[in-house]
């Protein structure tokens, strides 16, 4: 019981401490600042926490409690793991942030706790309605998050657009749902597995009908082809910390739920492939179209999230279903949120007052002015272009040798293909860095040292988690 009570810990204390941080903000003076230190704090305490705790396979905590609708493996662990370091980086650059942007209050960290708790809840949810629910109390918060800034007309347009196609989202997973427990019997991930071994997929036109729906939902909230367009305008009219919060963390939560519900059976899986195939190719070429095209660099970012949705559902083609272990996706998660992490933290300190700084001729000359935030700039963009030696093509190199093991040679060697097209608009800023004049001066300081400081240890973690062997 007391491995049980730790297994769930992490999401007790960024719950708790997400109520705490909404009383704490009724009181005047609880700062913004305050409450960004209590968020990291938070945060962190949870992250060491997840670290500690111990798992031998799928364990179910209190499994008579909760009868059985919560799994914890090292898969979601990996994931929360992901999920609170990001919610922590993101506090610190977002302390950074609002001492330009005076549109901050203290509420705004607690919204960050409460999403997170909906992630953590997401990566162990292993039943339809508790994962509806975990959807739900995540979404909510993010949608709150991305309209922060009610005087910015084009974050309330983000905002409208994420909360309308967001809800016909959140229908499709329910009906889904609904379907799939008129197929199977329950909404259990065991028990539909079950049905599915014994009665096969194609079987029941309504567990087909439900398991699109599901798909549909999912493949909304990971940014795929051809639930991609709200991305770019919702990323853009964001703020900069909110951003790199949603390109990371709630990524993150949704692949580890996707990969969970895709898994439990094999029959689920193989029919779903050539499905998925078409999707994962579609969408990194879909997604470079997009980025290449683009000026801000925000919307730019945006796009290459969505080529990024590709390489995962790479991973997702590729994934074995008997004896999960989901350690390629952890993998690139984690390297594609340190790079992403990174760059998102840089501009909540170099963008300026109202994120007047945007587009790639903004940023001229950067390396000359700030010659070790461009270096870290760098760092990020060519790991998320997939170059040696940094985490993401680790990454990259983990997804495509597991396709080459799952005898998708095809979708391998396109992979290989997006990757090197993405080169274009990765290199095109570095190029803007340090081989263009200033077209501006850099010289006012950043107005807190730990948007600063988060850069260079994220660009610590795109080497350190090169260097962490995994099973493929």
């Amino acid at each position: 019981m007391t491995n049980d009570l730790m297994l769930l810990m992490p999401l007790i204390i960024v719950g708790a401490g997400a109520i705490l941080l909404m009383i704490a903000s009724t009181y005047d003076k609880f700062t913004h600042e305050l409450a960004a230190y209590g968020s990291a704090g938070v945060f962190a305490v949870a992250f060491l926490v997840q670290l500690s705790s111990c798992i031998a396979g799928n364990v179910a905590p209190f499994s008579e409690v909760f009868n059985g609708i919560l799994v914890v493996s090292n898969f979601s662990k990996a994931a929360g793991l992901i999920i609170l370091a990001c919610g922590c980086f993101t506090a610190l650059s977002s302390q950074t942030y609002f001492r330009r942007n005076n549109f901050c209050s203290p509420e705004y960290y607690s919204l960050t706790a409460f999403a997170a708790a909906g992630m953590l809840l997401l990566t162990m949810a292993q039943e339809l309605i508790s994962v509806f629910i975990a959807l739900e109390i995540m979404s909510l918060a993010i949608y709150i998050l991305v309209g922060y800034d009610r005087k910015n007309v084009i974050s309330t347009e983000a905002v409208l657009k994420y909360l309308m196609l967001g809800a016909f989202a959140g229908a499709f997973f329910v009906m889904g749902s609904a379907l799939v427990y008129g197929a199977a019997g329950s909404t259990k991930f065991v028990k539909i597995g079950q049905y599915l071994a014994a009665n096969g997929m194609l079987h029941s036109p309504v567990m087909i009908g439900g398991a699109f729906f599901i798909m549909v939902a999912f493949l909304f909230k990971a940014a795929a082809f051809p639930f991609h367009a709200w991305v770019v305008d919702v990323y853009d009219g964001a703020s900069v910390p909110v951003t790199g919060y949603m390109a990371t963390a709630l990524k993150t939560a949704i692949f580890a739920v996707f990969a969970n519900f895709l898994v439990i059976d094999g029959a689920l899986q193989h029919k779903w492939i050539t499905f998925l195939f078409y999707i994962s190719v579609l969408t990194m070429f879909v997604g470079n179209l997009i980025a290449i095209g683009q000026q801000s660099l925000k919307r730019m970012l945006a796009a290459s999230g969505i080529v990024h949705s590709g390489y995962l559902l790479i991973a997702l083609v590729a994934v074995g279903t008997k004896d999960f272990t989901g350690s390629v996706i952890a993998f690139y998660l984690a390297a594609y949120a340190a790079s992403t992490l990174g760059i998102f933290t840089a501009l909540s300190y170099l963008g300026g007052t109202g994120e007047a700084r945007k587009t790639f001729d903004d940023f001229k000359g950067l390396a000359k002015a700030r010659p070790y935030s461009a270096a870290a700039i760098s760092i990020f963009l060519l790991s998320m272009a997939g170059i040696p030696p940094t985490a993401g093509f680790m990454g990259k190199f983990y997804i495509i040798t597991s396709a080459i093991d799952a005898g998708q040679i095809t979708l391998a060697v396109l992979g290989i293909v997006s990757s090197i097209i993405s080169m274009w608009y990765y290199l095109r800023l570095i190029i803007a860095m340090y081989f263009h004049e200033a077209s501006e001066q850099f010289d006012e300081p950043a107005p807190s040292s730990l948007a600063p400081v988060c850069t260079f240890i994220l660009v610590l973690c795109v080497f350190a988690i090169s260097l962490y062997p995994i099973a493929v």
